[in-house]
């Protein structure tokens, strides 16, 4: 596996960072959270990120968003969906930004969300066995999310 980087360059004493690698989520769930998330101060977008996964609040998909039905409480925007999974994980990642940014001896109810983004990781292939000996490829997605936090006054 080849060593990722972050798409930003910040060395700081007021930000923190953390990053996952390869997550078996969808890309394009993944990018439609990162994309609600950004300059979201941490309690916030904890706060958003469970009531997606409890279907309380719908994310709203503004690129993929074909064939995607309305959904009620979305604000200036019609189609949305409740990515439970995606959700979950970014969620997982937000809070081990928190404890990066705790061990730092940053406050992290000061903490905002300076940049998160979601790039497609490498591809698992698979096949799924058809009949007469034939096989059907079935691959897996998987995302590398990256997330800086900034201490903010």
């Amino acid at each position: 596996m080849a060593k990722i980087n972050y798409s930003l360059d910040i060395k700081s004493d007021t930000t923190a960072k953390a990053m996952c690698y390869e997550v078996k989520i969808s890309p394009k769930h993944a990018r439609e959270i990162c994309r609600e998330l950004k300059a979201m101060r941490i309690s916030k977008a904890r706060e958003y990120l469970e009531d997606v996964i409890a279907l309380k609040r719908p994310v709203p998909f503004k690129r993929y968003n074909r064939n995607v039905g309305h959904k009620r409480g979305l604000h200036k925007w019609d189609a949305g969906r409740y990515p439970q999974k995606a959700a979950f994980e970014i969620l997982r990642l937000v809070k081990n930004a928190q404890s990066n940014a705790e061990y730092k001896g940053l406050d992290p109810e000061r903490m905002q969300i300076l940049h998160i983004s979601a790039k497609r990781g490498r591809v698992i292939e698979g096949f799924f066995p058809r009949a007469m000996g034939r096989t059907t490829p079935k691959h897996g997605d998987t995302v590398n999310i990256e997330i800086i936090l900034e201490e903010v006054h």
